[in-house]
C-alpha cells in the first residue's frame, strides 16, 4: 500500500502550492529519489492521482497538475444506492474477470495484504475494503475501468444519502460472510480463473444487495408501525371521557 501513501503525499504538496495547477511534476526518477521509493511505486501513485483527476499524464511530455478536488457529476444527487450498486456489480464483475488474466504477481501480493488488513480492522466499512476493490481494478491494467470504478467509490463515499445507506448495511452485515466473499474473489484471481473471479464478485454483490433490501424493508415496516402507533395514541378513548 506504499503507493497510496505516496499519492497522498504528492496530493498534499499540490494542495500546499508546492506543485501549482498547470505545473509539471518532477520525473519518476526525481520523485523516487525524493520519497526514497522505487519507480514502479511512483508510477502507481501517479496513476492513482490521475484517476482522481488531480494530474494528467501527457505522453512524451510529463505529468501535469490539473486540480485537487473531487468532481461530482450534475446527475449524482439523483442516483439511488441501488443504482450505484447495480453499476458496481456490472463493472467490478468484469473487472475481476479481466484482473484474473492480467494481474501481476506483485499486485497479487498487494491484494493479499489488503485482504489480511480487512480481517484485522474493526470497522466493517473499512478502508481496506475500498483498497481491495481498487487493487483489482488496477490489476486489469485498463485505465478506463480503473477510473470508472474509482469514481463509483468516490460517489459512494461522498454522497450522503448513499453513504448513510452503506453504513447502515455495514452495521447489520455478517462480517464472516463478508470476509469469505473477499477470500473467494482473491483465490479466483490468484488462480488466474476469470470465470470463477467474475462469479465470486457477483455473489459478493448479491450478499450486499440482500442486506440493502432487508435494511430498506425494515425501515419501511418501522415507519408504518410508528405511524400506526401515532394514530392509536391520537384516537384512543380516554378514561376521562
Amino acid at each position: 500500500r506504499l503507493y497510496i501513501k505516496i499519492s497522498k503525499s504528492i496530493s498534499l504538496l499540490i494542495s500546499n502550492g508546492e506543485f501549482p495547477v498547470g505545473s509539471r511534476l518532477p520525473t519518476e526518477r526525481e520523485l523516487s529519489e525524493i520519497f526514497k521509493v522505487s519507480r514502479p511505486t511512483i508510477r502507481e501513485a501517479i496513476i492513482a492521482l490521475e484517476v482522481k483527476e488531480i494530474v494528467s499524464i501527457k505522453a512524451g511530455s510529463g505529468v501535469y497538475v490539473v486540480g485537487n478536488s473531487l468532481k461530482i457529476d450534475d446527475f449524482s444527487g439523483d442516483i439511488s444506492a441501488f443504482e450505484l450498486l447495480e453499476a458496481r456489480v456490472i463493472l467490478e464483475s468484469e473487472s475481476a474477470s479481466l484482473a484474473a488474466r492480467m494481474i501481476t504477481s506483485d499486485e497479487i501480493d498487494l491484494l493479499k495484504i489488503s485482504l489480511e488488513t480487512m480481517k484485522t480492522e474493526d470497522a466493517k466499512c473499512s478502508k481496506a475494503d475500498r483498497e481491495f476493490h481498487t487493487l483489482i481494478a488496477l490489476g486489469t491494467h485498463n485505465k478506463v475501468l480503473l477510473k470508472q470504478i474509482t469514481h463509483l467509490w468516490d460517489l459512494q463515499d461522498n454522497l450522503n444519502h448513499i453513504n448513510q445507506k452503506r453504513e447502515s448495511v455495514c452495521i447489520d452485515e455478517d462480517r464472516h460472510s463478508k470476509i469469505a466473499d473477499h477470500e473467494a474473489i482473491f483465490e479466483a484471481i490468484k488462480n488466474k480463473d476469470p470465470k470463477s473471479a467474475k462469479k465470486a464478485m457477483q455473489l459478493h454483490f448479491t450478499d450486499l444487495l440482500h442486506a440493502m433490501h432487508e435494511i430498506t424493508e425494515k425501515k419501511v415496516v418501522d415507519e408504518a408501525r410508528n405511524k400506526a402507533l401515532d394514530m392509536r395514541k391520537r384516537f384512543i378513548i380516554s378514561d376521562s371521557l
